[in-house]
């Protein structure tokens, strides 16, 4: 007859206080515990000898949880506990004494599932490509029984999170895993090869990495940090989430890792994001953060709320390239969920920046080495109805030098936020998207790769914007932007909003507060918010008040209008290549006028493919025919005159949407133009230029307005300008044939703005018809 397999129980950080409520635990066990072992921090001390004595046992990890006194608000703790570090893990010995004698049912016995001894011996071989020890091999024993150790706490987490709640999954040991496993010590072995290093060396480098890269997160941190931060945010907006949405990922991370991708816009989007997560009962997402955030001497209490600082660059340290990428695969691997914003740094126009992809590659190694089965992104739009921060960014954009971040930077954020009353912050969450189904296999060449995370990336790009909402604030600048600097009574702005409203609805977009701008009094309330808010002025001297943007804010009103301006790029679009149709038909006679005008539409979406996120020439051709149909259903068949079906249509978006940008694009092609051709560009000279003489076409009102001198504007210009090979000849081109194509270039720009103030004027006219003013 066989011999039951015996138990043995192991203790994981049992303190004086607490050993004897596993002791009693253990004696009322059936079957019988017949080993009750310590597991203390460090190497085991003693653990690894014990378990080498037996060739087989069943092993379960046992632990005193002391659970929350009281009911807390999902997501919250006690200041007295968080002031303690106790919340909801362990408290310090000293208080464990006081509140087992105050509170003993606080304290629960919590039992993992148990392993087999040899299953665990196998998966050890595995990690770390070591046997298990026998008797008598102290070092290999010590070893193991440090293995077994964090298995243990990793169980005993899973367990306690069904007490607690999903918020607080929190890894353990990271770097001693990392370190322990056979292909990392393999990798770090070739790469210290290459530099010239031992294996030793090269080990103690990644060790360092690991020190200054993970986040050692503890419970009470956590709570500590959003405690600390929630003045940052809490006061300043009313929070509304996608619970659908929510709803929808946490099945999916039942399963796959997810990897958070908002679009960034103010430095509270991970504070605002993590709450909401946080009251859904998703674990505390692990966020990239740069370097520049690590602010003495919170830094290290950040670290341990799961803020990685991870350098901006990391130039040719392969070793700690080496450890970013480990890093991510194991905590892609646990299933611990990530966070950073893939643009690389906070929006100043308010629209998506271009996407970076260095973090990205990370997890597609994770996926294409099959560290795990597939991992999740997901597409996040957080929108604010105000940011305070806005004006300094608008500052940057005119030329201001940014702040730098630190303590006296956050105290005066704090102090700001909470004099700010921003109204409301929506967050939503596009369609997760499988990477493993996006990606070449493993081993692919570096373009294929490259190419994948491109389209990777742009789809994530498409997914914000689909669920980015028109706002209120949003649509009241785009309006006032529209008219120069004409001020509007309530009732000409409400006659001016009614068919784009109407345009909105039927294209069913995504929107939120719209209605309140149907509303006679609730138009004047959003009105008055934007005038607290020193984005809107106010005259109110006359028999009326009469609004119009502030002086010196059109960078901040842009900044709302862009955070949806993508829902009528390929309306403006379109109305450019409708007015081109049109002249063209005037000038000449063709055979297939609707042909040239779909040619031009692409001419002007390539032009424009560094600042919007367009899909492919095909589906976008698709997208404007459908848009046609919408502004006159006679222009599909080409029955009509475009300029007239523009006219009547009584939405016009060219010159709202798209004038900045084009003005942007005509300082820097004037100033290649200008520039000889046989001098090479220096691009920071470029735009120090583009900056002076956009300040010079400002004030001859030679562009539409101060929202056209814009830094980033620039540079992206500058990007694009460099794509289509204008900044040096081509191979084998002289000065001359680089000159020509430069001015071809700025007179194809000079033309669609010609065409915008065309339409502005027939926006104007129409406008003078609906308000009685003429302009």
């Amino acid at each position: 007859m066989n011999e039951p397999t015996p138990v043995i129980a192991v203790a994981v950080e049992a303190a004086s206080v607490e050993r004897p409520v596993i002791d009693a635990w253990a004696r009322e066990q059936d079957p019988p515990v017949a080993a009750l072992l310590d597991a203390v921090s460090g190497l085991g001390d003693g653990l690894g000898a014990a378990l080498a004595s037996y060739d087989e046992a069943l092993v379960v990890p046992v632990r005193v949880a002391w659970l929350p006194a009281v009911e807390r608000r999902t997501g919250t703790s006690r200041i007295s506990e968080l002031a303690l570090l106790a919340t909801p893990k362990r408290p310090a010995t000293w208080l464990s004494r006081r509140l087992a004698a105050l509170s003993p049912n606080r304290r629960r016995v919590l039992a993992g599932e148990p392993a087999l001894l040899s299953d665990l011996r196998k998966r050890y071989l595995e990690t770390s490509g070591a046997p298990a020890p026998s008797t008598g091999d102290e070092t290999d024993a010590e070893a193991f029984a440090a293995f077994v150790r964090r298995s243990a706490v990793v169980t005993l987490e899973r367990e306690e999170r069904t007490e607690i709640g999903n918020r607080y999954k929190v890894p353990h040991a990271v770097s001693e895993e990392i370190l322990a496993r056979k292909e990392f010590r393999d990798e770090i072995a070739d790469v210290s090869a290459e530099m010239g290093l031992t294996l030793g060396e090269g080990l103690e480098k990644a060790e360092e990495c690991l020190g200054e890269l993970v986040a050692v997160q503890s419970r009470a941190a956590v709570d500590m940090f959003y405690a600390m931060m929630e003045p940052l945010h809490s006061s300043t907006w009313q929070v509304f989430a996608d619970e659908s949405g929510l709803a929808r990922l946490r099945e999916l991370n039942k399963r796959y890792a997810l990897v958070f991708l908002p679009a960034h816009r103010s430095y509270v989007d991970t504070l605002v994001l993590g709450d909401v997560l946080a009251r859904n009962d998703f674990p505390r997402n692990h966020v990239m953060g740069g370097a520049n955030l690590r602010i003495w001497p919170i830094s290290d209490l950040a670290r341990r709320a799961g803020i990685v600082f991870i350098r901006r660059s990391f130039g040719d340290d392969e070793i700690y390239k080496a450890v970013v990428q480990e890093y991510f695969a194991f905590l892609l691997a646990k299933r611990f969920n990530l966070e950073w914003y893939f643009e690389g740094g906070r929006s100043r126009t308010g629209k998506i920046r271009s996407p970076r992809y260095g973090l990205l590659r990370y997890v597609a190694q994770a996926v294409q080495g099959d560290r795990v089965e597939d991992v999740y992104l997901v597409p996040t739009s957080i929108t604010y109805d105000r940011l305070h921060e806005v004006s300094k960014m608008a500052a940057e954009q005119a030329g201001a030098k940014k702040q730098v971040e630190g303590l006296k930077w956050l105290a005066e954020y704090a102090r700001s936020q909470r004099r700010t009353h921003g109204g409301s912050a929506y967050v939503r969450f596009g369609e997760p998207l499988p990477m493993r189904s996006w990606l070449p296999p493993a081993g692919a060449s570096a373009d294929d790769n490259r190419a994948a995370l491109h389209k990777i990336a742009f789809e994530v790009a498409v997914g914000i914007n689909q669920t980015s909402p028109l706002t209120a604030n949003g649509l009241l600048a785009l309006t006032l932007l529209g008219v120069r600097d004409q001020s509007l009574t309530l009732t000409q702005i409400e006659r001016i909003l009614e068919p784009v409203l109407t345009y909105i609805e039927a294209r069913g977009l995504p929107s939120t507060g719209l209605e309140r701008l149907r509303e006679f009094e609730e138009l004047a309330a959003v009105l008055a918010g934007l005038v607290r808010a020193k984005v809107v002025t106010v005259y109110d001297k006359g028999d009326e008040p009469i609004y119009a943007v502030e002086r010196g804010q059109h960078l901040v009103a842009a900044f709302y209008r862009n955070n949806a301006i993508h829902w009528f790029v390929n309306r403006a679009i379109l109305e450019l290549a409708m007015l081109w149709t049109s002249q063209q038909m005037g000038q000449q006679e063709t055979d297939n006028p609707e042909l040239t005008g779909w040619t031009e539409a692409k001419r002007i979406r390539d032009l424009l493919k560094f600042e919007f996120f367009f899909p492919d020439r095909d589906t976008f051709e698709a997208e404007l025919r459908e848009e046609l149909t919408l502004i006159s259903p006679e222009s599909v068949a080409g029955a009509s005159d475009p300029a007239a079906a523009l006219s009547g249509s009584g939405v016009l978006m060219a010159h709202r949407v798209l004038r900045s940008f084009l003005d942007a694009q005509l300082v820097v092609a004037e100033r290649l133009a200008a520039a000889d051709p046989a001098d090479p560009v220096e691009r920071s000279a470029l735009l120090d230029d583009c900056d002076r003489v956009g300040q010079q076409m400002l004030l001859q009102r030679r562009l539409h307005s101060p929202e056209s001198v814009s830094r980033e504007l620039f540079t992206s210009a500058i990007d694009l300008k460099d794509n289509f090979g204008l900044l040096a000849p081509a191979e084998g081109e002289s000065p001359d044939g680089l000159a020509r194509r430069r001015t071809e270039h700025l007179e194809f720009v000079t033309s669609l703005i010609e065409r915008a103030q065309v339409i502005e004027s027939l926006d104007a006219a129409n406008r003078a018809e609906v308000t009685g003013v003429v302009v």
